[in-house]
């Protein structure tokens, strides 16, 4: 068997200054040179009138070296895709982006169109947005795509618009309930309730993990409005009577709404419409190869049968005639839910990954994604002592697995926080461990996609291992970890972070001038 070998790790860490506390007055990055006389003759004065700045515009004042050495230094401190393996948190953050499309995104062809142009000279971003729309149509089963919701929880909100908008329309009155899962995305309820519905939330069964038949038929009536779930759930599994759970929705006249922000097991292989659902939408984001870049851009990606087209946010790119165009004019719209067209680029990103792949690759991607996360959640749970799997009836997983470091907590008083800690100190981003309430004691849930291959995997897995090792051998030096990472160790942090802390945080320069008297 082959040995797999642990690299030395030791990341930079800088006490790096922000930005403009390294500004010095009168130093430039670049110099422009100074208008020549003869343009300066042809042109006149120039009188800039209203549109004239009434104040300096605020920028750091620092020198080209200073600056590449700052953001240099910034970057030594950050760990992503490029640097680590990502099979902490997979298709949701971490997955592989082909650079040809953060450079296509960049040309300035595409990076400086402004959304207030004329349709007439916006026709190439248009044609990639109708066609995008297109290929989601045939990915997912559906008849309209949207794109303007920029997340994952707006698109729930919008398809929960979309929900409360057709039952006014229909004249449906008393359909104030929404039925989802409890291991479905925590938004799917969140989003609906902010609009006053009230949310009834299936438990999961502890053998199978699955809501049980007989209490969400229970669940449904008359005052359903619509269900909402997630498939495969959280944990990894996959729910096959879906198809069942749609009719009987049906039957009592709710809409069904398929949360397939993470879609990386099931693209090519299953689509939504296929099993009767009405409304669902994709995160591009995550399956579809356009990263959340820090949090964002990202993008909901909407998607509805032909029914609930008509009530898809404004506008929507259409084509006539060759013509592509923006349509303002939908009477039932649920209106605006983001300014211009969402996030342009994570559509391009999109449209670049699917077209590069074809049908039968992204296929084929989904069928890896599965392939490697049945061959680590068995190393990990053969290799790796103290974990454990809860639901563990046989079923299989898909593109994810939520595993347990219940044992490990019981056996060395270290769980899934200490192994997170130490986890950085190996190079390696930290495990994405589960939505709340956690039903799965020191939860983790690795996801190791369609990018790695079986050393990457054997490597992670070997990782956990020794830090499984050391938990038992020194629990002290791995609670106190990380050692080796620009992140400070966690107990030189308070148990309220500087993120959580609003009397520490300053999202701005200008907060954090009138904050910390700067």
């Amino acid at each position: 068997m082959k040995q797999v070998k642990i690299r030395d790790f030791h990341q930079a860490r800088w006490n790096e200054p922000i930005i403009m506390e390294l500004s010095v007055e009168g130093e430039r990055g670049v110099l422009l040179p100074e208008m020549e006389d003869e343009i300066a003759k042809e042109l006149g004065q120039i009188e800039l009138g209203d549109i004239k700045r009434k104040s300096e515009l605020k920028l750091p004042e620092i020198n080209q070296p200073r600056l590449v050495r700052h953001y240099s230094r910034v970057t030594q401190e950050m760990m992503g895709s490029d640097n680590t393996l990502g099979i902490s948190q997979g298709t949701c953050t971490l997955k592989y982006n082909p650079k040809v499309q953060e450079h296509t995104a960049l040309d300035r062809r595409i990076a400086d169109v402004h959304p207030l142009q004329d349709e007439s000279v916006m026709q190439g971003i248009l044609e990639i947005y109708y066609r995008t729309d297109f290929m989601m149509q045939q990915l997912a089963g559906m008849d309209k795509f949207s794109f303007l919701p920029t997340g994952g929880g707006q698109a729930i909100y919008v398809n929960a618009q979309i929900v409360k908008k057709y039952h006014e329309d229909m004249g449906h009155e008393g359909k104030d309930e929404i039925v989802t899962t409890l291991h479905s995305h925590p938004v799917d309820a969140a989003a609906s309730s902010t609009l006053g519905y009230k949310i009834i939330t299936l438990m999961p069964d502890p053998e199978t993990g699955l809501p049980n038949w007989d209490e969400y038929m229970a669940a449904l009536s008359e005052k359903t409005a619509a269900i909402f779930i997630t498939n495969p759930e959280d944990t990894g599994i996959f729910n096959d009577r879906i198809d069942e759970f749609v009719k009987a929705a049906h039957e009592v006249g709710a809409v069904c709404v398929y949360d397939q922000a993470n879609a990386n097991a099931l693209i090519g292989v299953s689509r939504a419409g296929d099993a009767g659902f009405d409304l669902m939408h994709f995160n591009l984001h995550k399956t579809f190869s356009a990263p959340h870049g820090s949090d964002g851009p990202g993008c909901g990606a909407i998607g509805c049968r032909e029914k609930f087209i008509k009530y898809l946010p404004k506008p929507t790119v259409e084509e006539k005639d060759g013509i592509y165009y923006l349509d303002y004019d939908r009477e039932l719209s649920v209106g605006y839910v983001k300014m211009f067209m969402g996030n342009a680029m994570a559509v391009l990103k999109a449209y670049m990954w699917c077209r590069s792949l074809g049908i039968d690759g992204l296929r084929q991607a989904a069928v890896i994604s599965v392939l490697n996360n049945q061959y680590m959640t068995n190393q990990i749970l053969k290799k790796v002592p103290g974990t454990k799997l809860y639901f563990d009836d046989g079923r299989r997983r898909m593109e994810q697995t939520r595993l347990s470091f219940e044992g490990l907590m019981e056996e060395t008083g270290c769980g899934i926080v200490d192994v997170n800690h130490r986890l950085v100190d190996y190079g390696i981003s930290e495990l994405w461990m589960s939505h709340h309430p956690f039903t799965v004691p020191e939860p983790f849930t690795p996801e190791p996609c369609e990018s790695y291959n079986k050393d990457d995997i054997d490597y992670y897995v070997e990782v956990l291992r020794r830090i499984a090792e050391e938990c038992r051998e020194d629990p002290e030096m791995v609670k106190a970890s990380p050692h080796k990472a620009a992140r400070h160790a966690p107990q030189a942090i308070p148990e309220t972070s500087s993120r959580e802390d609003f009397e520490k945080l300053a999202t701005t320069w200008r907060a954090y001038v009138k904050r910390f008297e700067v």
